[in-house]
C-alpha cells in the first residue's frame, strides 16, 4: 500500500537477516531497556480531570506537579484516588506536590503523576533504549467521571496526546541546543529506532490503548462502525506516527470481545461495558486450558457508581469458573488486524478474550506475521508459546520485585528455546494500575552503578524530597533502574542481563513485522 524506495527496502532486507531466529549476538546488537507499554500523557484521557499533574508544564515544575483542584484542602472529596488506593472512597492526603511531595507522587496512588520528564530522563540515564507510549482513551470512564475538561471523544484525545507527545520532544530539545539534540525521540520504523537507541538517546514509539478505536464501539449487538471508517482510522494513526495498537481494551466492541477484569474493578468495568455496549459481559465456563480472568461473584461497586445501574438491574451471576469470554474476533475485528499487517504495525494482544486472542494469532501465523507483542501481562499465558514461535515479543508488567523474578524464571526456559534475544517490561505508568511496591527485605545500597557502568545513581532528589526503593517501591518512573537494582541483587546479573537485550528483542520483532509486511 505505501510505494518503498530501494533504500528502505534494503533496510527491511537487512532487518530480516538480523531477526532470523538462531543469529548469534553481534557488536551492532542494542543494549538496554525496554519499556513496552506506559503513558505519559494520560492525564488529557478520561476528561483531563482525572489524573493530577502532567510529564511536563512550559511553565516549568512548579506548574506541572500539581494536585487536582478537587484534591484540596485535603483529599476528602477525592473519592477516586481513594477508592483505587485504599478500597474506601474516603480518606485523605497532603495535595501538596512541588516541591514537598509528601504523599504523592508514590507506587500505589493511582490518580498522581508518576512520570515527569526528568524521572524518566533518570531512567533513560539508567539504561532505558526503547519506551512504548500508548495514546490513551476511555469514553465510558470519562462519562462516567463528573469533572471534565476535555472532550469524552477517544479518537479526540488521542490526537491530543501526540501533539503532547511531539510538544514534550520540542521541550527537551529546547534544553538541550536545538531540534533534534534531545535525548526523547519518537520514532517511526525500526532503522530510526535502532540508530536512535544506538547512539544512546531514547527511541519513543507511539502506540494506542483504547476501548473503541475509530468509533468502533457495539451497542445491542450492532457495530458502529465501517471497514471504510477502521481503514480512515488506520492511515491517520498510521501518518501520525502510530506503529502499536490494541484492538480492544476493558469493553467488548465492534472487533473483540475483552480479557475480564476481576473483583470490585472487574465489577466496575462489567458497569462500563453495560453502558458501553447495552450488555454486562457474557461469559461460559472454560472446557479448554486457556481462560479469561474469573468474574467473583463478591464484586460490590461503590456508591457512586452503584447508582448508575438502571432501576431493578443488579449485576449478573455467572457459571463457575475458570471463565471465558463467548465473544471473539468479529468479522471487522479480522479486518482491522489484517489491515495492521498490510500497515506493519504491531499488534497487542493483551485485553482480548482468550477466543480473539486465539483467532487472532491463528491470522498471523497463516500470514508468517511476527509483529504481535503481549505488553503487560493481560494475556494467557498458555498463548507464549505461539507467540514467541511467531517471532513475537512479551513484556511483563510491572510487577513487585520478586513477582517479576519469579515470572522471569518461569519463562526463561520458553525464550532459550525461541532464541529471543531478551526480556522486558511494561509498567504502565499513569495507567491506573500501581507500580512495583517496596520489597520487604530490599537492601539496594546507594549509590550503585548502572548496568552497562556508565553512570552512577545515587536516591532520586526532587524538591525538598527524596525517594529510596527500599523504603518507597517504584514511587515515580525514575525510580525504575533502583527497581531493576533490587531485582538484581535477588537473581543475579543473569536478569539485568537478559533484561538488557530487551531493547534488541523488540527492535528484531518489528524489524521482521516490517519486513514482512506486503509492500
Amino acid at each position: 500500500m505505501r510505494r518503498r524506495s530501494v533504500a528502505v527496502v534494503l533496510l527491511l532486507l537487512t532487518a530480516t537477516l538480523i531477526s532470523l531466529p538462531g543469529r548469534s549476538s553481534a557488536a551492532s546488537d542494542v543494549r538496554g531497556f525496554v519499556d513496552g507499554h506506559s503513558h505519559l500523557f494520560s492525564y488529557e484521557a478520561f476528561g483531563g480531570m482525572l489524573l493530577c499533574g502532567k510529564p511536563f508544564d512550559p511553565g516549568g515544575i512548579a506548574k506541572a506537579l500539581t494536585d487536582c483542584s478537587d484534591h484540596y484542602p485535603n483529599g476528602a472529596l477525592a473519592w477516586f484516588e481513594n477508592f483505587t488506593r485504599t478500597g474506601s472512597p474516603t480518606g485523605t492526603h497532603d495535595p501538596v506536590g512541588w516541591p514537598t511531595f509528601r504523599d504523592w507522587p508514590a507506587h500505589d496512588s493511582l490518580t498522581h503523576q508518576q512520570a515527569y520528564y526528568t524521572w524518566v530522563e533518570r531512567a533513560w540515564r539508567g539504561g532505558l533504549r526503547i519506551m512504548v507510549n500508548d495514546l490513551v482513551a476511555n469514553r465510558q470512564l470519562c462519562a462516567i467521571y463528573p469533572l471534565k475538561k476535555n472532550s469524552c471523544d477517544e479518537m479526540t484525545i488521542i490526537r491530543l496526546q501526540a501533539q503532547r507527545a511531539r510538544e514534550l520532544q520540542d521541550y527537551i530539545d529546547a534544553q538541550n541546543g536545538g531540534p533534534g539534540r534531545g535525548w526523547f525521540r519518537l520514532v517511526r520504523d525500526p532503522a530510526e529506532a535502532r540508530a536512535t537507541a544506538a547512539a544512546g538517546k531514547l527511541a519513543v514509539v507511539l502506540g494506542i490503548e483504547t476501548s473503541e478505536p475509530f468509533g468502533c464501539r457495539q451497542v445491542f449487538g450492532i457495530p458502529q462502525c465501517t471497514r471504510a471508517q477502521i481503514d480512515r482510522g488506520l492511515d491517520e494513526m498510521y501518518a501520525l506516527g502510530v506503529r502499536s495498537m490494541f484492538v480492544c481494551h476493558k469493553y467488548d466492541n465492534a472487533l473483540c470481545g475483552v480479557r475480564f477484569d476481576s473483583g470490585t474493578q472487574g465489577a466496575i468495568v462489567n458497569l462500563g461495558n453495560l453502558l458501553s455496549s447495552g450488555s454486562f459481559w457474557q461469559a461460559r465456563t472454560c472446557t479448554g486450558p486457556e481462560h479469561d480472568n474469573p468474574i467473583d461473584p463478591g464484586g460490590v461497586l461503590p456508591d457512586q457508581l452503584a447508582a448508575l445501574l438502571p432501576p431493578g438491574v443488579s449485576l449478573p451471576v455467572y457459571p463457575p469458573a475458570p471463565h471465558c469470554n463467548t465473544k471473539g474476533l468479529t468479522a471487522l475485528g479480522e479486518y482491522m488486524v489484517q489491515g495492521m499487517i498490510r500497515r506493519g504495525m504491531l499488534i497487542e494482544i493483551d485485553h482480548m478474550s482468550v477466543k480473539a486472542a486465539s483467532r487472532t494469532l491463528g491470522l498471523l501465523e497463516a500470514a508468517g506475521y511476527p509483529g504481535v507483542i503481549s505488553s503487560h501481562s493481560w494475556a494467557d499465558p498458555n498463548y507464549f508459546e505461539r507467540v514467541y514461535a511467531l517471532g513475537g515479543m512479551i513484556t511483563q508488567y510491572g510487577h513487585d520485585a520478586q513477582d517479576f523474578v519469579a515470572e522471569w524464571r518461569r519463562t526463561q526456559p520458553l525464550r532459550q528455546a525461541h532464541q529471543v534475544a531478551g526480556y522486558g517490561y511494561g509498567l504502565d505508568v499513569n495507567g491506573l494500575g500501581q507500580l512495583p511496591g517496596p520489597r520487604p527485605g530490599s537492601s539496594v545500597t546507594y549509590p550503585f552503578p548502572s548496568f552497562d557502568g556508565s553512570v552512577t545513581l545515587d536516591r532520586l532528589r526532587t524538591g525538598e524530597r527524596t525517594w529510596d526503593v527500599n523504603v518507597d517501591g517504584v514511587a515515580n518512573y525514575g525510580l525504575v533502574p533502583d527497581w531493576i537494582e533490587d531485582m538484581r541483587r535477588i537473581a543475579g546479573p543473569d536478569l539485568v542481563q537478559d533484561m538488557a537485550g530487551g531493547a534488541e528483542a523488540y527492535l528484531r520483532t518489528w524489524e521482521a513485522a516490517t519486513a514482512a509486511a506486503p509492500v
